[in-house]
């Protein structure tokens, strides 16, 4: 069972808990928050399995962003392995993923806790790869993986189903380790 636990500047990154997915709620189906997501609603008990699935997992790292004692975000860091021929090292590669509360927008908190958890998989997860997605309209996105040093990898057109808009873009971005530490990340 994977037990993540960081303190940034401002934010404390640890595991989410059963008393936290109320509070997750409350901004998790709001409309500028789906507009985004995959997954455009989810109820409560859904939400509350998922979370304890995640914590029985040990290759998931995800993690509530708190702020004064308030969740704010989550950070979602699944370590898989990558894709290659026989000998390949296992998890060496992480997806991640996050969901901010749009009130605490504007304040760099969702940079914050995405590089604690970049700096995380690399430095202690020893991953060597992570990759993240997200739709090409989706520019808060596009932003925050960019600000964080990830790569624009993949531009898929019209790759991506959008309830309200159709057939869209979408972008893959990745970092390596070796960028990261070298501070040569784009």
């Amino acid at each position: 069972m994977a037990s993540t636990n960081l303190r940034t500047e401002r934010l404390e990154l640890r595991p989410v808990r059963d008393e936290d997915i109320d509070r997750i709620m409350q901004y998790r189906n709001l409309p500028e928050v789906t507009r985004w997501l995959l997954r455009t609603e989810v109820d409560a008990a859904s939400l509350r399995a998922v979370w304890r699935r995640a914590a029985a997992n040990p290759d998931d790292h995800s993690v509530a962003v708190v702020l004064d004692g308030m969740v704010i975000g989550t950070v979602s860091l699944d370590v898989a392995d990558g894709m290659g021929q026989p000998g390949m090292p296992p998890r060496t590669e992480a997806e991640l993923g996050y969901i901010f509360d749009p009130a605490y927008g504007g304040h760099g908190y969702a940079t914050e806790a995405v590089t604690a958890m970049v700096a995380y998989a690399f430095d202690r997860l020893g991953v060597r790869r992570i990759t993240a997605g997200c739709f090409a309209d989706n520019l808060p996105s596009v932003r925050l993986l960019e600000k964080v040093g990830m790569r624009r990898e993949q531009h898929g057109v019209g790759d991506s189903w959008h309830a309200e808009l159709g057939w869209v873009d979408g972008y893959t971005y990745a970092l390596l380790a070796e960028a990261w530490r070298q501070g040569t990340a784009p």
